[in-house]
């Protein structure tokens, strides 16, 4: 018999670190986190990304939710609402921004950024335009990771916030399109749709997406012309099938294009712009000739906009006329109707955070699901954007390198 077996002291040495190892992962799993919620004080900002019932869930699963006064108003949530839901109420914005995960709709400021303790995830819309140099180097400093909800993909490899909120725009876009054209805001006074024995109203749509989409749903159930153009034949072919009415479409034909602007009553961008300029499908010359009184809403204005005349204004003064048309062009959009956008955010993020916690910590959620990686810029504190390192002359690293190295 071996010696070692004789003396009862076995050697584990080519496994000794495996018992261990499920040990330490097992530990880390199933946190309890603390998630802060800051009231976003922008007038053209009035979402909040956690409705009290949410919080309440997250209360029920053991961790603490930390609200600050207000936050909820732009919603028409109260502090009460959410204290009766379990959450903290805090006039305290330090106590707020030093919780495990902070979760806001608005960009982080300057300001926000000097509150956080350093070491924390933090979610927002990032807003690559508006994104100070500042800012992120602070946030850098804090050795934050960092999630941009715009850029967040789910399971499927779907854009759930970016879905959910521009299924809202298109909508909001053909409602606002409808008051501006009346004699309320002192459009030329036509209902948009139609009625029998009067010709209805064309709505002129760029862009065969989501938001494109649901402006469509909008304009056709209120008995509008509609007509679609996409520079892509599949997505256009898509369309026709998911709306499941027949409308017209188009590639974009200038002379096709040109000859429908001159007849429309109301003009949608819904392009979905990837770099960081502008890139005009309508140019001022298209927009002269439109017919005086008609309406423009330019839905991808926080990327820089798709046509020439549209200026990125704020929610409380989003309109203005030029060349007779009149636009209209909020970066947020989802913010005029704050409550249902609030709660289609916390549908999304609410599971998130528990998945975050369940796992042991976002890194430890990133490691397993690789589709939610394309929402971080920052990890540890560290630049995983490339669109932000050429912005600002940074170099950035590969994400799935330094997940890895964790």
């Amino acid at each position: 018999m071996n010696e070692k077996a004789k003396s009862g002291k076995v050697s584990f040495a080519n496994t000794a670190f495996m018992p261990q190892e499920e040990q330490l992962e097992t530990a880390v799993r199933h946190r309890k986190i603390s998630i802060g919620v800051p009231s976003d004080k922008k007038n053209d900002e009035k979402r909040v990304a956690l409705t009290p019932e949410s919080a309440n869930l997250l209360v029920d699963n053991g961790h603490e939710v930390i609200v600050q006064k207000g936050a909820g108003a732009g919603a028409n949530y109260s502090d009460k609402d959410y204290s009766e839901h379990g959450a903290i109420i805090t006039d305290s914005p330090a106590r707020v921004f030093s919780a495990d995960a902070v979760i806001k709709a608005a960009p982080f400021t300057v300001q926000e950024s000097d509150y956080l303790r350093g070491n924390q995830v933090i979610l927002s819309y990032l807003n690559v335009l508006k994104l100070s140099e500042e800012t992120l180097n602070r946030l850098i400093r804090k050795k934050v990771t960092a999630l941009a909800f715009e850029k967040i993909r789910d399971s499927n490899g779907d854009m759930p916030v970016v879905e959910s909120m521009s299924e809202i725009s298109g909508v909001t876009a053909i409602l606002i399109a409808s008051d501006y054209l009346s004699n309320h805001h002192g459009g030329k006074g036509v209902m948009l749709g139609g009625i029998t024995g009067v010709t209805p109203t064309e709505v002129v749509i760029i862009g065969a997406n989501t938001a494109g989409e649901s402006a469509a749903r909008a304009a056709i159930g209120l008995g509008a012309v509609v007509k679609v153009f996409d520079n892509s034949l599949h997505r256009l072919r898509k369309f026709q099938n998911q709306v499941g009415q027949r409308l017209q479409t188009s590639v974009f034909h200038p002379q096709v294009l040109k000859k429908a602007l001159r007849s429309a009553d109301v003009l949608i961008g819904a392009i979905e712009l990837e770099n960081l300029r502008p890139w005009y499908f309508i140019t001022e010359e298209m927009v002269k000739t439109m017919k005086k009184g008609s309406v423009v809403i330019d839905l991808s204005i926080d990327r820089g906009g798709c046509i020439e005349t549209t200026e990125c204004r704020a929610l409380n003064d989003p309109a203005y006329e030029k060349h007779g048309v009149m636009h209209y062009s909020a970066w947020n959009l989802p913010s005029r109707v704050a409550r249902t956008a609030s709660i289609a955010l916390s549908n999304i993020f609410s599971p998130l955070l528990q998945s975050m916690a369940e796992a042991g910590g976002m890194t430890q959620l990133l490691k397993m699901d690789r589709n939610l990686r394309d929402g971080v810029y920052l990890l540890n504190g560290m630049l995983t954007n490339e669109t932000l390192g050429q912005k600002f002359g940074i170099i950035s690293k590969d994400l799935d390198l330094l997940i890895s190295a964790f």
